[in-house]
């Protein structure tokens, strides 16, 4: 089969290439190359999904069984893009996110739960990545002449992440020595493989799928201990976690999420919502989980070939913890009275 990505060199874009050559299709892949290396194989065309001229340069004389969307977070762009290729495939799957359900995750997420009220040509400043996700995913839905299919991960992992969560995690329990660790050992998490959301969305789109599916792992695939604790296993480090509680970390201004990667912050509905999300329709359609231990053991093997003063992978966003504030946070806690 003929395939068009949108994206294809960074971290879940990325895995789907690897994953449709290693099926065999020709894939095509559209982007600026700005993110990352071209995965050997690929057709690749350079250009901007912002400019019209080349969405047209893109379309222009091709066609495809269908498209996989995996960089899209504006509506207006988004359409633009869809009915530019709209007649060209006869599948167009967008990559969205549990984010764009309605009220989420300060409301449950179910299998019917729709999406957040966003206009299909919204614009960047009309709402935040959640919204405008939802925004999205109308854009496709209402502007592409045929299949559309709309996957919504949840928290994933994997080779080539470029936020740097579990990278992170990783690189500072590799240096050892005594490891904030932040909240209850025992929070159940919800975590997927990047690997696992491409062979997915792949299944789908051959088989001309038209449908929505939250996509993640199994509720409570791990903890947050054990997930450390796995990080520490492969990368055969010393160090000793420090369990501190969420509201010592709040009194101490540590940052929930970027600051600590996948700590959630004090318990409250919201953090159970992220981890309870039902993926009972995915898995009826055929998703498969690996083990988290596989995620973070490729994870490692993938990211120790980089050295550490190159692990930053070109975000703005910088996840972790600054090594002087995590030692102020270590003797604020061992000075904290008995």
């Amino acid at each position: 089969m003929k395939i068009l990505l949108i994206g294809g060199t960074g971290f879940l874009g990325r895995a789907m290439v690897v994953e449709a050559l290693a099926r065999g299709h020709e894939v095509t892949t559209f982007n600026r190359g700005r993110s990352g290396d071209d995965v050997p194989g690929v057709e690749v065309v350079r250009g901007d999904r912002e400019s019209a001229a080349d969405l047209e340069r893109l379309a222009d004389g091709r066609s495809w069984d269908f498209v996989v969307d995996t960089s899209g977070y504006v509506p207006r762009v988004v359409g633009e893009s869809v009915r530019a290729l709209s007649g060209r495939a006869a599948t167009y799957a967008f990559v969205s996110s549990v984010s764009a359900l309605d009220g989420f995750p300060a409301k449950a997420a179910t299998e019917e739960t729709g999406g957040w009220p966003c206009a299909p040509d919204a614009g960047p400043g009309d709402g935040d990545y959640g919204v405008l996700k939802a925004g999205c995913e109308r854009a496709v839905e209402q502007g592409f002449d045929g299949n559309t299919l709309i996957i919504q991960p949840g928290l994933i992992l994997g080779p080539h992440e470029n936020v740097a969560r579990l990278p992170w995690w990783l690189t500072r329990i590799a240096r050892g020595g005594r490891v904030l660790a932040p909240g209850d050992p025992a929070q159940p998490m919800q975590l997927v493989d990047a690997h696992d959301v491409a062979i997915f969305t792949l299944d789908q789109a051959e088989r001309g799928v038209s449908d929505r599916f939250a996509v993640t792992g199994p509720a409570g695939n791990t903890t947050y201990g054990e997930w450390l604790e796995l990080c520490r296993q492969v990368t055969g480090s010393d160090a000793e976690f420090v369990w501190m509680d969420a509201e010592f970390l709040v009194a101490q201004e540590a940052g929930a999420f970027v600051e600590l990667p996948l700590w959630g912050g004090p318990a409250s509905p919201e953090i159970d919502n992220f981890w309870s999300v039902p993926t009972a329709k995915a898995e009826a359609a055929g998703l498969r989980s690996r083990p988290v231990a596989e995620t973070v053991r490729d994870t490692w093997a993938w990211l120790r070939e980089i050295p550490e003063e190159r692990r930053s992978f070109g975000r703005t966003t910088v996840h972790g913890m600054a090594p002087e504030k995590e030692a102020a946070i270590l003797a604020a806690w061992d000075a904290r009275p008995a």
